[in-house]
């Protein structure tokens, strides 16, 4: 019985280094080891900068469109929010020993900002700034009403 055991996890034991030297025993063949990503470049870091500042500003300019203020106190709120946004980054970008210390810092930045705007804009404004800084502002409504403006404008012309 003991034999029986014995050979049995010999030939276990044997398939298995077999099957192995088979995989990696030619040395033409690349090694399965998967491969670590490269670091980007200077350029392609440049170059997604540049795309997320352009992201920024239309997200910026497609939210700015559904405040009510006039536009002098509209261009106010984007160089504020344009300055929150460095802000945040400016955060996230420090060394932190605790994830809620970032969050506290977020959360201190969030609330004290736009104190100097709420003199300036409407309770309705600032609570639709409020919502887009906690994530709650929907862009595709906004790109699909002027979608339907555009049409209704060919339509009429």
């Amino acid at each position: 019985m003991k034999k029986i055991l014995v050979l049995l996890l010999l030939i276990g034991f044997g398939t298995s280094v077999d099957a192995q030297m088979r995989r990696g025993g030619d040395p033409l063949r690349q090694s399965r080891i998967p491969q670590q990503p490269q670091e980007p470049t200077e350029e392609q870091k440049e170059e997604y900068a540049r795309k997320m500042k352009e992201r920024q500003e239309e997200y910026l300019a497609n939210f700015i469109t559904t405040l009510e203020a006039d536009d002098f106190q509209k261009e106010i709120i984007k160089q504020n929010l344009n300055s929150y946004f460095e802000k945040k980054i400016a955060i996230y970008k420090l060394p932190f020993e605790r994830s809620i210390q970032r969050q506290d810092a977020i959360k201190q930045l969030d609330d004290t900002h736009f104190k100097e705007l709420e003199t300036l804009i409407s309770e309705k404004d600032m609570l639709k700034i409020k919502e887009m800084i906690k994530g709650d502002f929907n862009e595709n409504e906004v790109k699909k009403k002027k979608k339907k403006k555009r049409r209704k404008k060919d339509d009429k012309g």
